[in-house]
């Protein structure tokens, strides 16, 4: 699995941009504000259809220019497939997989799995609850495309309660039908979430040991922002039932505290995942270096959870993060990433860290066009 090819056409500042890549290592080195991530937003689309800075679509549609075209052209499945995503600027997104139109987002996942390693990522672990969500429902999409069908269909119903408590009247008897549906939807999202943490406690767990040279143990663990029951052995069925049942009930103990806000209060939008280290909160008490090597870990076992459950080795993206880390947590980095194809944007790139990487290309960026190709 890895990308052939990316062809952009007025996408972020992008006029037009032609580039073929190794299947090992890509460098986009260039100053800020030149497009080397627009590139690496490019590149992500043939995973999602969506990118992974913003969720609105008409932002990536470069200045005064009325739509914008990604074609990617990768390799899997022991062949070639293109996949072209085209966003208009009133935001309808049209997606065609090998030259057939596709309806669904959904229809594109599970084909190729990309990862993203940010500065953002790096902080996830001090940040608001909010990334943290993000980073599980990020990799869930991927893995588990039914996931983002219920995430999906639960903010937009979340979004039509919130809108129906906002009226001068509200009928018990119709808030109960969005309180029914968020209880259904919002239950598959907890189950899933439980469960993907629940994985990958374990392999970053065992990652974590390994960078830390075993001076810390590293927990994670999911917390719902209601009493949910434990799942104590049950068949997958009764236990989603019983947390939706749960769901359901809290919603309805809890109308008149939302009538009166105006807003759902609870649920699976404000479930946050905790991180700790021999029992220490790192969130609210880790040093820096804890809390980017948590970090580091936790986007680590990201790619062994795909290796495992899909049997392919995920394409990284990584978005200028090796300035973020020390060059002890550089090296680990670079050297836990072989045989992935790499995609690298930074200002420079240290000697030591270049000797490290597979024989690759290197594109230096300027102003939205691929000045220098080595």
């Amino acid at each position: 699995m890895y990308i052939k090819r990316i062809e952009l056409q007025d996408f972020r500042n992008y006029a037009k941009l032609e580039a073929s890549f190794s299947e090992k290592v890509n460098i986009f080195i260039g100053n800020n504000a030149q497009g080397k991530t627009n590139l690496l937003e490019g590149i992500y689309m043939n995973a999602m259809a969506r990118s992974f800075k913003t969720s609105k679509d008409k932002e990536l549609i470069r200045f005064g220019r009325e739509f914008c075209r990604v074609r990617i052209t990768s390799f899997y499945d022991d062949d070639d497939h293109v996949t072209e995503i085209v966003i208009n600027k009133d935001g309808r997104k049209g997606v065609k997989l090998d030259g057939v139109r596709i309806n669904r987002t959904s229809e594109l996942l599970d084909r190729i799995f990309i990862i993203v390693f940010s500065p953002e990522d790096m902080k996830i672990v001090k940040d608001e609850p909010e990334k943290r969500r993000r980073f599980i429902d990020r990799e869930l999409c991927q893995v588990k495309p039914g996931y983002f069908s219920d995430l999906s269909n639960y903010k937009k119903v979340l979004k039509q309660r919130n809108t129906y408590l906002r009226e001068s009247v509200i009928e018990p008897s119709i808030l109960d039908i969005w309180d029914r549906e968020l209880a259904r939807y919002g239950a598959h999202i907890i189950v899933r979430r439980r469960q993907f943490i629940e994985r990958i406690d374990k392999i970053s767990r065992e990652i974590h040991g390994r960078i830390s040279g075993g001076r810390e143990n590293l927990g994670l663990r999911y917390e719902t922002s209601f009493d949910i029951p434990e799942e104590d052995g049950e068949k997958k069925e009764s236990y989603l039932s019983h947390v939706e049942q749960a769901f359901y009930d809290m919603l309805v103990k809890r109308r008149k505290e939302d009538m009166e806000n105006r807003s759902t209060g609870r649920g699976p939008h404000r479930d946050d995942l905790k991180i700790s280290a021999d029992d220490i909160d790192l969130r609210k008490f880790g040093s820096q270096g804890q809390q980017r090597t948590a970090a580091l870990s936790l986007k680590l076992s990201e790619i062994r959870l795909i290796e495992e459950e899909m049997g392919e080795k995920p394409i990284l993206l990584l978005d200028d993060v090796l300035s973020e880390l020390d060059n002890d947590r550089q090296t680990y980095l670079i050297n836990s990433l072989g045989g992935n194809q790499l995609f690298i944007t930074t200002a420079d790139i240290s000697g030591k860290v270049a000797k490290n990487l597979p024989e690759g290309k290197i594109f230096k960026i300027k102003a939205g066009e691929v000045d220098i190709e080595i």
